[in-house]
């Protein structure tokens, strides 16, 4: 049985501690500018739906470094110190950070594909009108806690001006990899239960997917970003692999 010892590893290689420290830092910097000048940085750095009035392209790279809370950080960089070290220290430093980026940015493309194919049923349902009022005004209404009562507006706008956030599309890219090139690899699932990397893998994946399609309207997690991230891991993964690149 295959599994991965890190005694013979670097336990904190450039890149993810690099990663952690910056993630620490948005954090932080989210906390106290929020707090001293009712600043949301979220606003600007989160993943916005386009045409949002808060929309910019340059968040499909700052969503992956906010987070919501305390644990959504904690978990994250557990993870990503977790998986990551192994797979920097296998890939090196640069390969290891174009994956990072290509899986975070590949689940954001994803967040904004399902986005958009949501709102595909629900338009024909309002006028023009109420459309343009959900995206110049949506964003404030959403702020101050609330949402419209027409439900045809309130799922436009938490599509619109709802906005993503986290390294998780990233670190679930990471936990693919990590699946695919230790699958005999032991994870503790609780600290606990041996359970192997492939196996763990696609039963967190199922889960996703599943949870993805039950659209429970008090789930605010993007279950479908994390699978995007897994998605373009694959595909990364296995081009690598044809061209005889994956250990180089």
């Amino acid at each position: 049985m295959q599994q991965y010892r890190p005694s013979g590893f670097g336990l904190l290689p450039p890149v993810v501690k690099n990663l952690l420290i910056i993630n620490g830092l948005f954090f932080l910097s989210t906390l106290a500018l929020g707090s001293a000048f009712q600043i949301d940085l979220t606003q600007y750095l989160g993943l916005h739906f386009p045409g949002s009035q808060h929309f910019g392209v340059w968040q499909l790279v700052s969503y992956m470094f906010m987070h919501a809370d305390f644990t959504h950080v904690l978990f994250n960089m557990f993870a990503l110190w977790m998986f990551g070290n192994v797979l920097e220290n296998v890939w090196g430093s640069k390969r290891f950070l174009n994956y990072y980026l290509v899986t975070g940015i590949g689940a954001g493309l994803v967040q904004w594909l399902v986005g958009f194919i949501r709102i595909q049923g629900i338009l024909p349902q309002l006028t023009p009108e109420e459309i343009q009022i959900v995206y110049t005004q949506g964003a404030d209404v959403m702020k101050q806690g609330m949402n419209y009562s027409h439900d045809a507006m309130r799922i436009l706008n938490n599509v619109v001006n709802t906005p993503t956030v986290g390294a998780s599309g990233a670190v679930f890219g990471i936990l693919l990899a990590f699946g695919m090139m230790f699958p005999n690899s032991l994870i503790y699932l609780y600290f606990a239960i041996p359970v192997k990397a492939k196996y763990f893998v696609m039963g967190y994946g199922a889960v996703e997917l599943y949870m993805g399609f039950s659209n429970n309207p008090t789930d605010n997690v993007a279950h479908f970003a994390h699978l995007g991230g897994m998605i373009f891991g694959f595909f990364l993964i296995m081009y690598w692999k044809k061209k005889g690149k994956l250990f180089d």
